[in-house]
């Protein structure tokens, strides 16, 4: 690489979770640090960040054409913008991508993003930088303080996972399961309020496994966590994702029918309805221990969401045993939901196992979970029409005076009226469709 001016611009683009968004966000206020400000829209950006997530099928092939796509448009323009690999995908490929992609001046992985400033001096100088080493928790003691953020905004409080389902990468890309400090995250929950933030997402890769100590001495769980961040003034709503079922406590439970601040809202994960696919899968519960987990929290809250996460076509499913994955989806009736075919992941156990199944097979059955999972949420929609209920503004409409917002259900809701973004209304649910509600506004009641 030849040296290079400092970038005056830079885009972060993240893919896959919400802890991705997060992290994006955290490498942009870095950047924001050093004087670098986003590129305008429509503008190629002197700095170019792909933050990548390794769940999706060919997500490495993704990474690499994206790169492609980014150089040649620098040559076309006559100047080339210094690339950074960021997430998951850098930190399973790591130096390969270096081998593989001239045009990248950095490689750092999702445990080391606190160095990109420095990565980016050595950038600038004509070097390139790998950093995969994976110290949790010590990039969050490196991030500058929360300034400006949306609404509706996003705060990790967990990484990584010790669980080692058979099919998943994260115990490789974001290592074992940590806990960030609570006095840490109180610090950081009031901050983001103070920025702007009228709702609060938890993240985690097993966020329900979260554990410390609070401010008195006493060990805590997610649900005492909830209970104190309940109390930050100013704050309107909390949620969090994404869970596994064996760290689902009684008092988590509980926190659901206590906590009015806890929306009513949960994404927990089944995979799959056949027991036998499930322990081949090295989850630690059944479809019977699922359901009576899921009765117990809507004993907690009656009008609670419910979502989930699905994989079809594992190695050796069976039709039968997808056919106990639809029976599942039947009972439990969710309001939302995400859906996958399986796709192997270099490394994992699943991905060298017998019994791989057909493209054309996963295919047919994604097709049938989906039209199940969307008659669903439609039926979820509908069945919340006729109620009035709070709407936080996220951001404006396509049309002039209309504005889009999320409900206490975590559906998309569109309404017209006097309304400014980071507004608290109450709104009547009037029409539903599968993807959102339109909704007639009654009046604000927080600004």
């Amino acid at each position: 690489m030849k040296p290079t001016t400092s970038p005056k611009t830079y885009r972060v683009k993240s893919f896959g979770c919400q802890m991705n968004v997060y992290d994006g966000e955290r490498m942009a206020e870095m950047l924001g640090e050093r004087g670098i400000v986003p590129a305008p829209e429509g503008e190629d950006a002197d700095l170019v960040v792909l933050n990548t997530c390794h769940i999706r099928e060919k997500a490495a092939e993704k990474v690499y054409s994206d790169i492609g796509r980014i150089s040649k448009a620098g040559t076309e323009a006559g100047k080339q913008p210094l690339i950074a690999v960021a997430g998951c995908v850098a930190q399973a490929e790591g130096e390969e991508i270096m081998k593989r992609s001239p045009a990248v001046s950095m490689v750092v992985g999702p445990q080391a993003y606190h160095r990109l400033p420095e990565m980016l001096d050595k950038a600038v100088k004509g070097e390139r930088a790998t950093d995969t080493d994976m110290p949790a928790i010590a990039k969050f003691a490196a991030l500058p303080e929360r300034r400006r953020t949306a609404p509706a905004s996003f705060l990790t409080v967990q990484e990584g996972c010790d669980k080692f389902c058979t099919y998943c990468v994260v115990p490789y890309t974001r290592g074992a399961e940590i806990s960030r400090p609570y006095s840490d995250l109180v610090t950081e929950a009031k901050n983001l309020v103070d920025a702007g933030a009228k709702e609060i997402t938890l993240l985690g890769q097993n966020v329900s496994a979260w554990s410390g100590e609070n401010d008195k001495g006493h060990p805590v769980g997610l649900a005492g966590l909830i209970r104190d961040l309940a109390k930050v003034d100013g704050l309107a709503r909390i949620r969090y994702t994404t869970s596994h079922p064996a760290d689902m406590d009684d008092d988590l439970i509980a926190a659901h029918g206590e906590i009015d601040k806890l929306m009513p809202f949960l994404h927990l994960p089944v995979q799959a309805g056949s027991d036998r696919v499930l322990k081949a899968m090295n989850r630690s519960h059944t479809a019977e221990s699922y359901l009576r987990l899921l009765e117990a929290f809507r004993a907690a809250r009656p009008d609670l969401a419910l979502s989930g996460d699905f994989i079809v076509g594992f190695p050796g499913e069976t039709d039968a045993e997808f056919e106990e994955t639809l029976a599942l989806v039947d009972e439990v009736g969710y309001a939302q939901a995400f859906s996958f075919k399986y796709s192997p992941r270099p490394g994992t156990p699943a991905a060298t196992m017998d019994g791989q199944v057909p493209k054309e097979v996963m295919d047919e059955r994604l097709q049938r979970l989906q039209a199940a999972l969307n008659r669903d949420q439609l039926a979820f929609n509908k069945n919340t029409v006729g109620r009035t209920c709070e709407v936080l503004v996220e951001r404006k409409g396509k049309h002039p005076g209309q504005w889009l917002g999320k409900s206490p259900w975590l559906q998309s809701v569109w309404f017209e009226g006097g309304a400014q973004i980071g507004d608290l209304v109450q709104v009547d649910l009037v029409e539903a469709g599968p993807n959102s509600l339109a909704g007639k506004l009654r009046e604000a009641v927080a600004a």
